[in-house]
């Protein structure tokens, strides 16, 4: 009788755990609000799910110094890692140094990393995005976790950096086009400096947006970093794409260098970006 009953609440409190640890991103926030409707919590060793992300290839944007492949990025004891490293290879898409397309202007590739981005996969339109992360600081890092709308070239589209970091400053922006110039940018900018913790940036810290018809709200660990108007972005006399009422894909990188990036040093490499989570919550109905 003792062995059956041993046995019973042996499975009970197995199945309880269980349990518990199914619901641990449902509950996250605490909020009847929202419902949990996709994520990513990295549990497999290897390479990160197919399902999800697609892998960019080669020099992207911004004149970055990284080669972008998707050898740079793997999930590791429940992490998501992406890392930026030193090589030399030669560029495949070489053409000539005075080429006047940059991608194609640089023989060689020195640095390497990744891109993941969800497009042709999930995309949503509204809702509460967070990712749990350690962010890498060292001279020229530049990653990023940020979303981009479906439907319209950049910056028609309409682009949103939850998080942005580079030469010691978080970011929170969103971008669009504008009938006063081509790019319009709402951006709100925090030094590392200012959390007065020498330690701040070997921390795992939280990254959310808010997104509805009316705002985007960007926080790092519940501070409030930006708000965005929605309608701000909705104000061309010829507007056909709406970039913050329409769906959104993720990407997360880490780029290296470039027009934002810095200047990198011997010590810059290598750079970890380490992802603990990345969850998409939407309103109950």
């Amino acid at each position: 009788m003792k062995f059956y009953l041993l046995r019973f609440l042996l499975v009970t409190g197995v199945l309880t755990l269980l349990s518990g640890f199914v619901s641990k991103a449902e509950k996250a926030f605490g909020d009847e609000e929202y419902k949990l409707v996709w994520s990513d919590e990295f549990t497999k060793n290897g390479i990160p799910n197919e399902k999800n992300w697609n892998c960019e290839t080669g020099f992207v944007r911004n004149q970055e110094d990284q080669w972008y492949q998707k050898e740079n990025a793997y999930c590791k004891d429940g992490f998501l890692i992406i890392e930026a490293r030193k090589e030399n290879k030669v560029n495949p898409n070489f053409i000539s140094k005075n080429h006047r397309d940059w991608k194609k202007q640089r023989d060689s590739i020195k640095v390497t990393s990744s891109c993941l981005i969800t497009q042709g996969k999930h995309s949503w339109q509204y809702g509460r995005f967070e990712m749990r992360a350690k962010i890498p600081v060292k001279n020229g890092m530049w990653p990023a976790f940020w979303t981009l709308g479906i439907e319209g070239n950049w910056p028609a589209n309409g682009e949103i950096d939850i998080m942005e970091y580079y030469t010691g400053k978080i970011l929170a922006n969103a971008a669009w086009k504008s009938d006063k110039q081509n790019v319009a940018w709402d951006s709100e900018i925090k030094k590392l400096t200012d959390f007065k913790d020498n330690s701040w940036a070997d921390k795992f810290h939280i990254w959310r947006m808010d997104w509805d018809a009316d705002a985007i709200k960007l926080y790092v660990d519940n501070q409030l970093l930006n708000e965005i108007s929605v309608k701000d972005a909705n104000q061309n006399a010829d507007q056909k794409i709406f970039p913050f009422q329409q769906p959104h894909y993720l990407l997360v990188n880490l780029a290296v260098g470039g027009i934002n990036g810095g200047k990198l040093t011997p010590d810059s490499f290598p750079s970890k970006y380490i992802i603990d989570y990345i969850r998409v919550y939407q309103k109950k109905n």
